[in-house]
């Protein structure tokens, strides 16, 4: 099942207050990164955030799913109206995951 252009649009919404947050349509899906790293993304119309340390710790109880059949678990935020807590969980995350890797030029 291909996830909502609507929702993406509530999740962007939502982290409006950060920086360099941008997406990427993929086969139905979305992934959300945060100053080019990859941070999750959509789903199936649930938001799916990578289990770094930081966000493992802010949500502690957070059910662990697989976004697509083959793929490595990922967190569910289930607190998605929670404009500041989401700012704070990005902002913690995107420091912990590693940096785009640059492009060769040709």
């Amino acid at each position: 099942m291909a996830s909502d252009r609507g929702y993406l649009d509530f999740i962007l919404e939502q982290l409006s207050g950060l920086e360099d947050i941008t997406w990427k349509a993929m086969m139905g899906e979305y992934i959300l990164y945060c100053r080019g790293r990859i941070i999750g993304g959509i789903y199936d119309d649930r938001f799916l955030v990578k289990p770094t340390k930081s966000a493992q710790r802010m949500m502690p109880g957070a059910e662990r799913e697989l976004p697509y059949e083959g793929a490595k678990e990922m967190l569910l935020v289930d607190n998605v109206d929670n404009r500041e807590f989401l700012a704070e969980l990005i902002s913690a995350m995107t420091d912990e995951l590693p940096a785009p890797k640059k492009k060769l030029k040709r």
